[in-house]
């Protein structure tokens, strides 16, 4: 091996080293990698994980990728090792064209949370392309007059290389006549020129073969051959000149079709036809140039016959021949820039780099949503754009870098309110006028659980009859959360609480899906009347919310009970009483007097009593509502001494609920007639000792002056409330029943909705007889009848005054009976359009 291969192995070592040997170099916080073009796929840029500071599981979690500002996607990344590699072929010539400097703008967006940053990956030219000539074989006819010197421009080669790997030199193969010279022109291009050196003598010599050779600069040089043939021509020793061989105008793109570019002029000395001369395109003028301009033969007048686009080629470069009509021909050239003129002619183009992410509603100021770019073909301040958001939006553009920007949040936002966002970007150019477009960007607010269940009302009243079948439906509760999700699911469940000491879990359950109550067993209104239930309804959000509300429950009462007779007592035991009464009895004779209680309430306690049977009928009667059993007429001798009463006691219930009770009566001779009550005369004083009388005349006489002060109390009591109501009435004996502090009373209300009757339990009486009084206002529709149910002691002054404090426009009437003796005296107040008799 020669010294000159070796080095030239050295160099190609050399060469091929730089190529796989990559720099990156960080310039105001990006990022640059230097490769060169054509490298194969999957071969590696640079190290972009650990140059961005992000450990391979970071990058992975974070999904790092790449987005290419170019459009291609020539690059990837290696999820596995945090790599940049390449993605497809990189031709640089395709990409920067005859730039100096090629830089592909890279975007690498990293997401959770979302961050951009620019990188920048120079691509350096590799000598990939030879030099080349547009035609492969140039024909110039030469006259034989041609002086010494004279010069030929020949056909420019191109290449697409830049740099030292560009066009560098011609050759020209070895002959007598010509050589190779260079003429330098004004956009720094070296044009090759032929000139003669030796005088040409068509009979000896009508047609020379030249070949021209274009070289590069590259370590491995490349180069392109154009067969050149020269045709000795006799003469026509002047040529067509222009005034100047290379011309430059300037056009604006969006000019008309049929606008004037150019008019060019070129003189030949000779006459005749010999100076006659004619215009043309170049006969390697590019098709895009023929079918964009127009050039007339006779004036030189270069047309504009087709449309321009600054975008797609900024300038034209044009190659003219002027054309004598000698024979033989000559020829004179010339070349004409036409520059373009850039105008605002494109719109500006949003980019989103990054799709926008969903953004929790409760998400802070400042985040993150989206990364948007803008750009613009244009150039200059056509090609500047700004991008702004309409007034009032909940989003703001924060700029990044070269025309990148942030869509952030820039105000708190409320998913209920708005679950979605469509956000209209405008992009404005600068030019004049200027241009704008825009673009929707949809943002969708994911929900956080900020709004707790909400129940239809505070609270819920419900009517349940009772005895109805366990397991059936007492209610439905319904609530709505504004949430969404997971935050909107409702259950629903009871909160303890305790109902007659139990929990009210054992009364009722509640379906957790759609808040519908059920009965955990049949309800008996003589033993619970009323109770509450706390719902709480509780979304699945994390944390959950809860709100509450109360479902009072009233039983209402159904007609269940038969009346019970507890009056007479053997009645109670049995079907058969038996009682006694003197024949001399008069008509209208207390013979006995049935009661009965019903454990029902309100009409369904409302109890009547009717003779069913008799042995004689004419002689008794029996009053409907207090049962009295009374002679119709005095006793005669023909009546038979024992008499049987059937007696019938009914409720006013749906449907009448019945019971009876069999009065056996036996007449007597000689019997006398008991005391009733303090109403009826005084007996004859027994034959007992001074004493004993007069115990009983001081104890009448307390006894009358307590009854005088307590009707004198009740009277002036009356008169007061009869101003307001209209009507109060009692009887003295009545008041007096009810202060007796003997008695242990207990008032009950009825919770079957609004009160509509008291009931008070008494004591014992230690008389047979009974006393009646209703105290009923003019307003009242319809009287109500005795209540009567078994109650334990309770304080009846301070519930008359809870009620009378609780209900001050109620009215109540005092219904009383008294049994008999050793059982309970049983009191119902049902509520009228009276006001309550002072007690």
């Amino acid at each position: 091996m020669t010294k000159r291969e070796g080095y030239r192995d050295y160099r190609l070592l050399a060469f091929w080293w730089n190529c796989f040997f990559l720099l990156w170099t960080t310039v105001h916080g990006q990022i640059r990698y230097n490769i060169p073009e054509e490298l194969k796929q999957g071969s590696v840029v640079g190290n972009l994980a650990k140059d961005l500071g992000l450990g391979l599981s970071e990058m992975f979690d974070r999904k790092l990728r790449v987005a290419s500002e170019a459009g291609e996607q020539y690059f990837s990344v290696d999820a596995g090792k945090g790599e940049l590699v390449v993605n497809d072929r990189i031709d640089r010539e395709a990409l920067c064209g005859q730039s100096a400097s090629c830089v592909l703008p890279l975007q690498v967006v990293v997401e959770n949370p979302l961050q951009s940053h620019r990188i920048e990956v120079e691509i350096r030219d590799i000598n990939d392309n030879s030099p080349r000539f547009y035609t492969p074989e140039i024909s110039l006819k030469i006259p034989e007059s041609v002086a010494l010197g004279k010069r030929f421009p020949l056909e420019n080669a191109e290449d697409s290389d830049v740099g030292s790997n560009s066009l560098k030199t011609y050759s020209l193969s070895k002959n007598d006549y010509f050589s190779l010279k260079f003429k330098e022109i004004k956009n720094g291009k070296a044009v090759p020129e032929l000139v003669l050196e030796k005088p040409l003598d068509r009979e000896k010599n009508a047609q020379h073969q030249l070949l021209l050779t274009a070289l590069d600069g590259g370590i491995s040089v490349r180069s392109g051959t154009c067969k050149i043939t020269i045709n000795v021509l006799d003469n026509n020793d002047n040529y067509p000149t222009f005034n100047e061989n290379f011309y430059k105008v300037s056009i604006k793109e969006n000019s008309t079709k049929g606008t004037l570019v150019i008019k060019l002029t070129a003189t030949d000395a000779d006459d005749g036809l010999n100076g006659e001369v004619t215009y043309s395109f170049g006969s390697r003028t590019p098709e895009s140039v023929i079918s964009t301009f127009d050039i007339n033969n006779i004036t030189g007048e270069i047309i504009l016959n087709g449309k321009l686009d600054y975008e797609s080629s900024a300038s034209h470069v044009i190659d003219i021949t002027a054309k004598d009509k000698g024979i033989p021909e000559m020829e004179g050239h010339c070349r004409v820039q036409v520059d373009l003129e850039d105008i605002n002619d494109n719109s500006p183009e949003i980019v989103v780099t990054s799709k926008p992410s969903p953004v929790c509603e409760d998400a802070p100021v400042g985040t993150v949503v989206a990364l948007i770019s803008a750009r613009d073909l244009d150039s200059g301040d056509n090609g500047k754009v700004t991008l702004s958001l309409p007034k009032g939006n909940n989003f703001a553009l924060k700029p990044s870098f070269s025309n990148n920007y942030e869509l952030i949040t820039n105000s708190p936002l409320d998913r209920e309110t708005s679950s979605e966002y469509h956000i209209e970007i405008t992009a404005t150019d600068s030019g004049s006028p200027p241009l704008s477009s825009s673009k929707i960007v949809p943002v969708s607010i994911t929900d956080v659980n900020d709004n707790p269940p909400k129940f239809t009302q505070l609270s819920y009243n419900v009517y349940v009859k009772e005895n109805r079948v366990p397991g059936s439906i007492l209610f439905s509760v319904s609530a709505s959360d504004l949430d969404s999700g997971e935050n909107a699911k409702i259950s629903y469940s009871i909160l303890d609480s305790k109902v007659q000491d139990v929990s009210v879990s054992s009364y009722v359950y509640i379906n957790s899906d759609n808040g519908s109550i059920y009965s955990m067993h049949s309800f008996d209104y003589e033993k619970l009347k009323v109770f509450q239930i706390q719902v709480q309804a509780k979304d699945q959000g994390s944390p959950s919310l809860s709100s509450n509300t109360t479902v009072h429950v009233f039983i209402l009462d159904q007609n269940d009970n038969a009346p019970a007779v507890i009056y007479p007592s053997s009645a109670a035991l049995g079907s058969l009483s038996h009682q006694r009464m003197p024949r001399s009895a008069k008509a209208g004779h207390l013979v006995t007097k049935v009661t009965a209680v019903d454990a029902d309430s309100g009409h369904n306690a409302w109890i009547s009593y009717r003779l069913a049977e008799a042995t004689d009928a004419s002689l008794f009667t029996v009053n409907l509502y207090t049962g009295e059993v009374r002679t119709k007429r005095a006793v005669s001798e023909q009546d038979d001494s024992s008499q049987r009463l059937l007696i019938e006691i009914k409720d006013d219930g749906e449907p009448v609920q019945s019971s009876t009770v069999t009065v056996s009566i036996l007449l007597e001779d000689g019997l006398h007639e008991p005391i009733l009550d303090l109403r009826h005369k005084v007996s004859e004083p027994s034959r007992k000792t001074g004493r004993i009388t007069l115990y009983l005349i001081l104890s009448l006489a307390s006894v009358s002056v307590l009854s005088l002060l307590t009707f004198l109390i009740l009277a002036v009591k009356c008169i007061r409330n009869s101003r307001s109501s209209g009507s109060c009435c009692m009887r003295r004996s009545d008041c007096d029943d009810y202060k007796n502090p003997n008695r242990n009373l207990q008032i009950q209300l009825n919770t079957d909705g609004p009160i509509k009757y008291v009931e008070v339990l008494g004591g014992d009486m230690l008389s047979q007889s009974q006393s009646f009084r209703s105290c009923m206002s003019p307003m009242s529709e319809y009287s109500d009848l005795t209540l009567i149910k078994p109650s334990s002691t309770t304080d009846f002054k301070e519930v008359i005054s809870v009620l009378d404090a609780s209900l001050p426009d109620s009215t109540w009437t005092f219904e009383s009976q008294q049994v008999s003796k050793y059982k309970w005296l049983h009191s119902t107040y049902i509520c009228k359009n009276v006001k309550l008799c002072s007690i």
